[in-house]
């Protein structure tokens, strides 16, 4: 019975925790479809959703353009794991139709929709490009690789393979005419028609004349259509500018490398040793992105005294801390400035107070959050001051005036007047202050209390409050100190001489730095692409670490030798890791199919190395 309930417990938990993992998954439907078809080609859209949907919600698209050949076709699978006692499940609903184009051009499928849990879901529309049969076939390329076929080398084919327009660098932006401090967004993207692989050497616009701020931005891809032609788009990065002058503006190019990897079909036939069939190859191409203007508007004449520079649309709060205080006593007035625009920039209003009252500095808090379309949030501005005279007092308005780019005016924002009272302050201090406010017309006092100390007279009787440092306690803690760490640094610099002397343990230290160095070089072979001395480097490090380190002559190192030597130092493990690495790198010195990549060797090449040390060490 015990066995029956622990049982019912647990399965209950665990589907209460998938059901939990599940319900926080976030939902996400989209379309998987080709950028680029041929015409008269059938091709698969599929709609992909991670979670069950309602019965009977599924909604496709006209598929206007498209003949419908087969679909839709449902398929469904889940997962559930539990992992370090955490268990999450995964649901993966597809949908998938066979289309065949009517016309060639760029067509656009519609927008899904479907249901999950009564929410409404829809896909974006994807744009297609339909190209004529023959026009699909030339994949960029040129007639002259055909022309010169040996001629040519392999790299250079793959090169010529990328057309002009198959990848593009573009800096937009969401305007192209602002006024002066008015939010302008920069978006950095790149268009891309082939296999990109990766990006290097990035160098973004310095953005002189603006004030820039980077934005968070989903990377993509996103499907766009550019110039009649398809694209997978990637947000590279995006900023929000701020003009900080008039005139045009231009925005210097952003540049970067992209690599590309290229499919190109050897002439040679198939080797059962060399290998055969298509080569890969990363080509690099470098990209620049037009130069872009900007067109920066100065404010219209006229503007009020209390404009500052502020650009946006606000609202503005004002409130005096309390109607009545006693005399030399603080109060404060608050003034709160809330909306969208530059509040970066926004500058603390001006607050005129009557002339017995001291104004001390303004204190400032804000809340402000980035947006593709500019800053929104507040900013709060406390005016603490002290009221030194008794009466009845009236602060003149606060002010705040900002130039609203939507209609073109400036936009002048006024509280009420402020009403206070100061009552007489009791206090001896008070007592003398009041008499000293009917000769000065109870302007530009100040209360003096204890500010300035009684002057000593007689004479001076002067003498020193410390002993000198020669012969204290603290001269000989000094000394002894000292001559205590001349010792130890003795005893350290003659270890460190012996140690020196002993060549086999000098070896053994310095195994892992004379390694590192080495795979320093192969890393550099790498990103050059040149495999055999990639391979020959690789193995140079390996067995010239494993000599080293256990003082094992070269002409005596065999993969043996080295499963022997960690199995007795209880390195199992290392030892086959490493002797697999070998025979891996010496496989790929005389083969061009390798079993792992150049990054997996080096990878594991590094990772082994520190998995011995650790060994060894323990």
């Amino acid at each position: 019975m015990n066995n029956l309930i622990k049982f019912l417990f647990t399965t209950l938990l665990v589907a209460t925790t998938a059901f939990a993992s599940y319900a926080d998954e976030k939902v996400s439907f989209k379309t998987n479809a080709p950028m680029i078809v041929s015409m008269g080609e059938a091709f698969r859209v599929e709609f992909q959703l991670n979670a069950k949907p309602d019965d009977d919600s599924f909604a496709p698209p006209s598929f206007e353009g498209f003949d419908v050949m087969a679909g839709p076709a449902v398929s469904q699978g889940s997962s559930t794991s539990w992992i370090n006692g955490k268990v999450t499940s995964s649901i993966n609903y597809s949908i998938t139709y066979v289309l065949l184009p009517q016309r060639s051009g760029n067509i656009t499928i519609g927008t899904a929709e479907v249901k999950v849990d009564g929410t409404p879901y829809a896909t974006k529309p994807t744009p297609i490009e339909v190209r004529d049969g023959a026009a699909a076939g030339g994949g960029g390329g040129s007639d002259g690789n055909d022309r010169q076929g040996g001629e040519q080398s392999m790299e250079s084919r793959a090169g010529n393979q990328i057309a002009k327009d198959d990848i593009l660098l573009r800096l937009t932006l969401s305007r192209s005419s602002v006024y002066k401090g008015e939010p302008v967004r920069a978006t950095l993207k790149l268009y891309s028609r082939v296999n990109l692989v990766g990006i290097e050497a990035m160098k973004t616009p310095a953005f002189n004349g603006f004030w820039s701020q980077q934005n968070e931005v989903e990377q993509g891809p996103f499907r766009e259509t550019l110039n009649n032609k398809v694209y997978d788009t990637y947000n590279i990065a995006e900023w929000l500018l701020y003009p900080q002058q008039s005139g045009t503006l231009r925005i210097e190019p952003a540049q970067l490398t992209a690599v590309i990897q290229i499919v190109v079909h050897s002439n040679r036939g198939f080797d059962p040793f060399f290998g055969g069939g298509p080569d890969v190859y990363n080509v690099r191409r470098e990209l620049l992105t037009p130069q872009v203007s900007l067109r920066v508007k100065e404010f219209p004449a006229g503007a009020p005294s209390s404009f500052t520079g502020a650009v946006g649309r606000y609202n503005m709060s004002a409130k005096l801390s309390t109607a009545q205080v006693v005399a030399n006593s603080a109060a404060n007035i608050s003034v709160r400035i809330a909306g969208a625009g530059n509040l970066n920039f926004m500058q603390a209003p001006t607050l005129s107070l009557p002339a017995s009252f001291e104004l001390y500095d303004t204190k400032s808090t804000e809340q402000i959050n980035t947006t593709a379309s500019g800053s929104t949030g507040y900013k709060s501005f406390e005016y603490p001051f002290i009221a030194r005279a008794e009466g009845d007092y009236t602060i003149s308005p606060v002010e705040f005036t900002y130039f609203n780019p939507d209609s073109g005016e400036y936009v002048t924002l006024s509280s009420e007047p402020f009403s206070i009272t100061v009552t007489p302050d009791q206090s001896r201090a008070a007592s003398a202050v009041q008499g000293l406010l009917t000769t000065t017309n109870k302007e530009d006092v100040r209360l003096l209390a204890s500010d300035i100390r009684f002057i000593k007279l007689g004479r001076p009787s002067l003498h020193s409050h410390t002993a000198p440092l020669m012969f204290s306690p603290l001269y000989w803690l000094i000394l002894c100190g000292m001559v205590m760490l001349a010792a130890l640094l003795y005893v350290v610099l003659r270890k460190r001489i012996r140690d020196n002397r002993n060549v086999v343990l000098v070896r053994g230290r310095r195994a892992n730095k004379v390694a590192v160095q080495r795979f320093r070089s192969a890393a550099r072979y790498m990103k050059e692409q040149n495999r055999r001395a990639f391979y020959e480097e690789m193995l140079r490090a390996l067995w010239g670490y494993i000599s080293d380190r256990f003082n094992i002559p070269v002409a005596d190192l065999t993969k043996e030798s080295i499963r022997e030597e960690l199995n007795r130092r209880g390195a199992t493990e290392e030892a086959l890791a490493i002797t697999e690495i070998i025979s891996k790198c010496e496989e790929a010195q005389y083969s061009p199919i390798a079993t792992a990549t150049m990054e997996e060797i080096y990878g594991e090449g590094i990772e082994i190395v520190s998995k011995i040390e650790s060994a060894v060490k323990r």
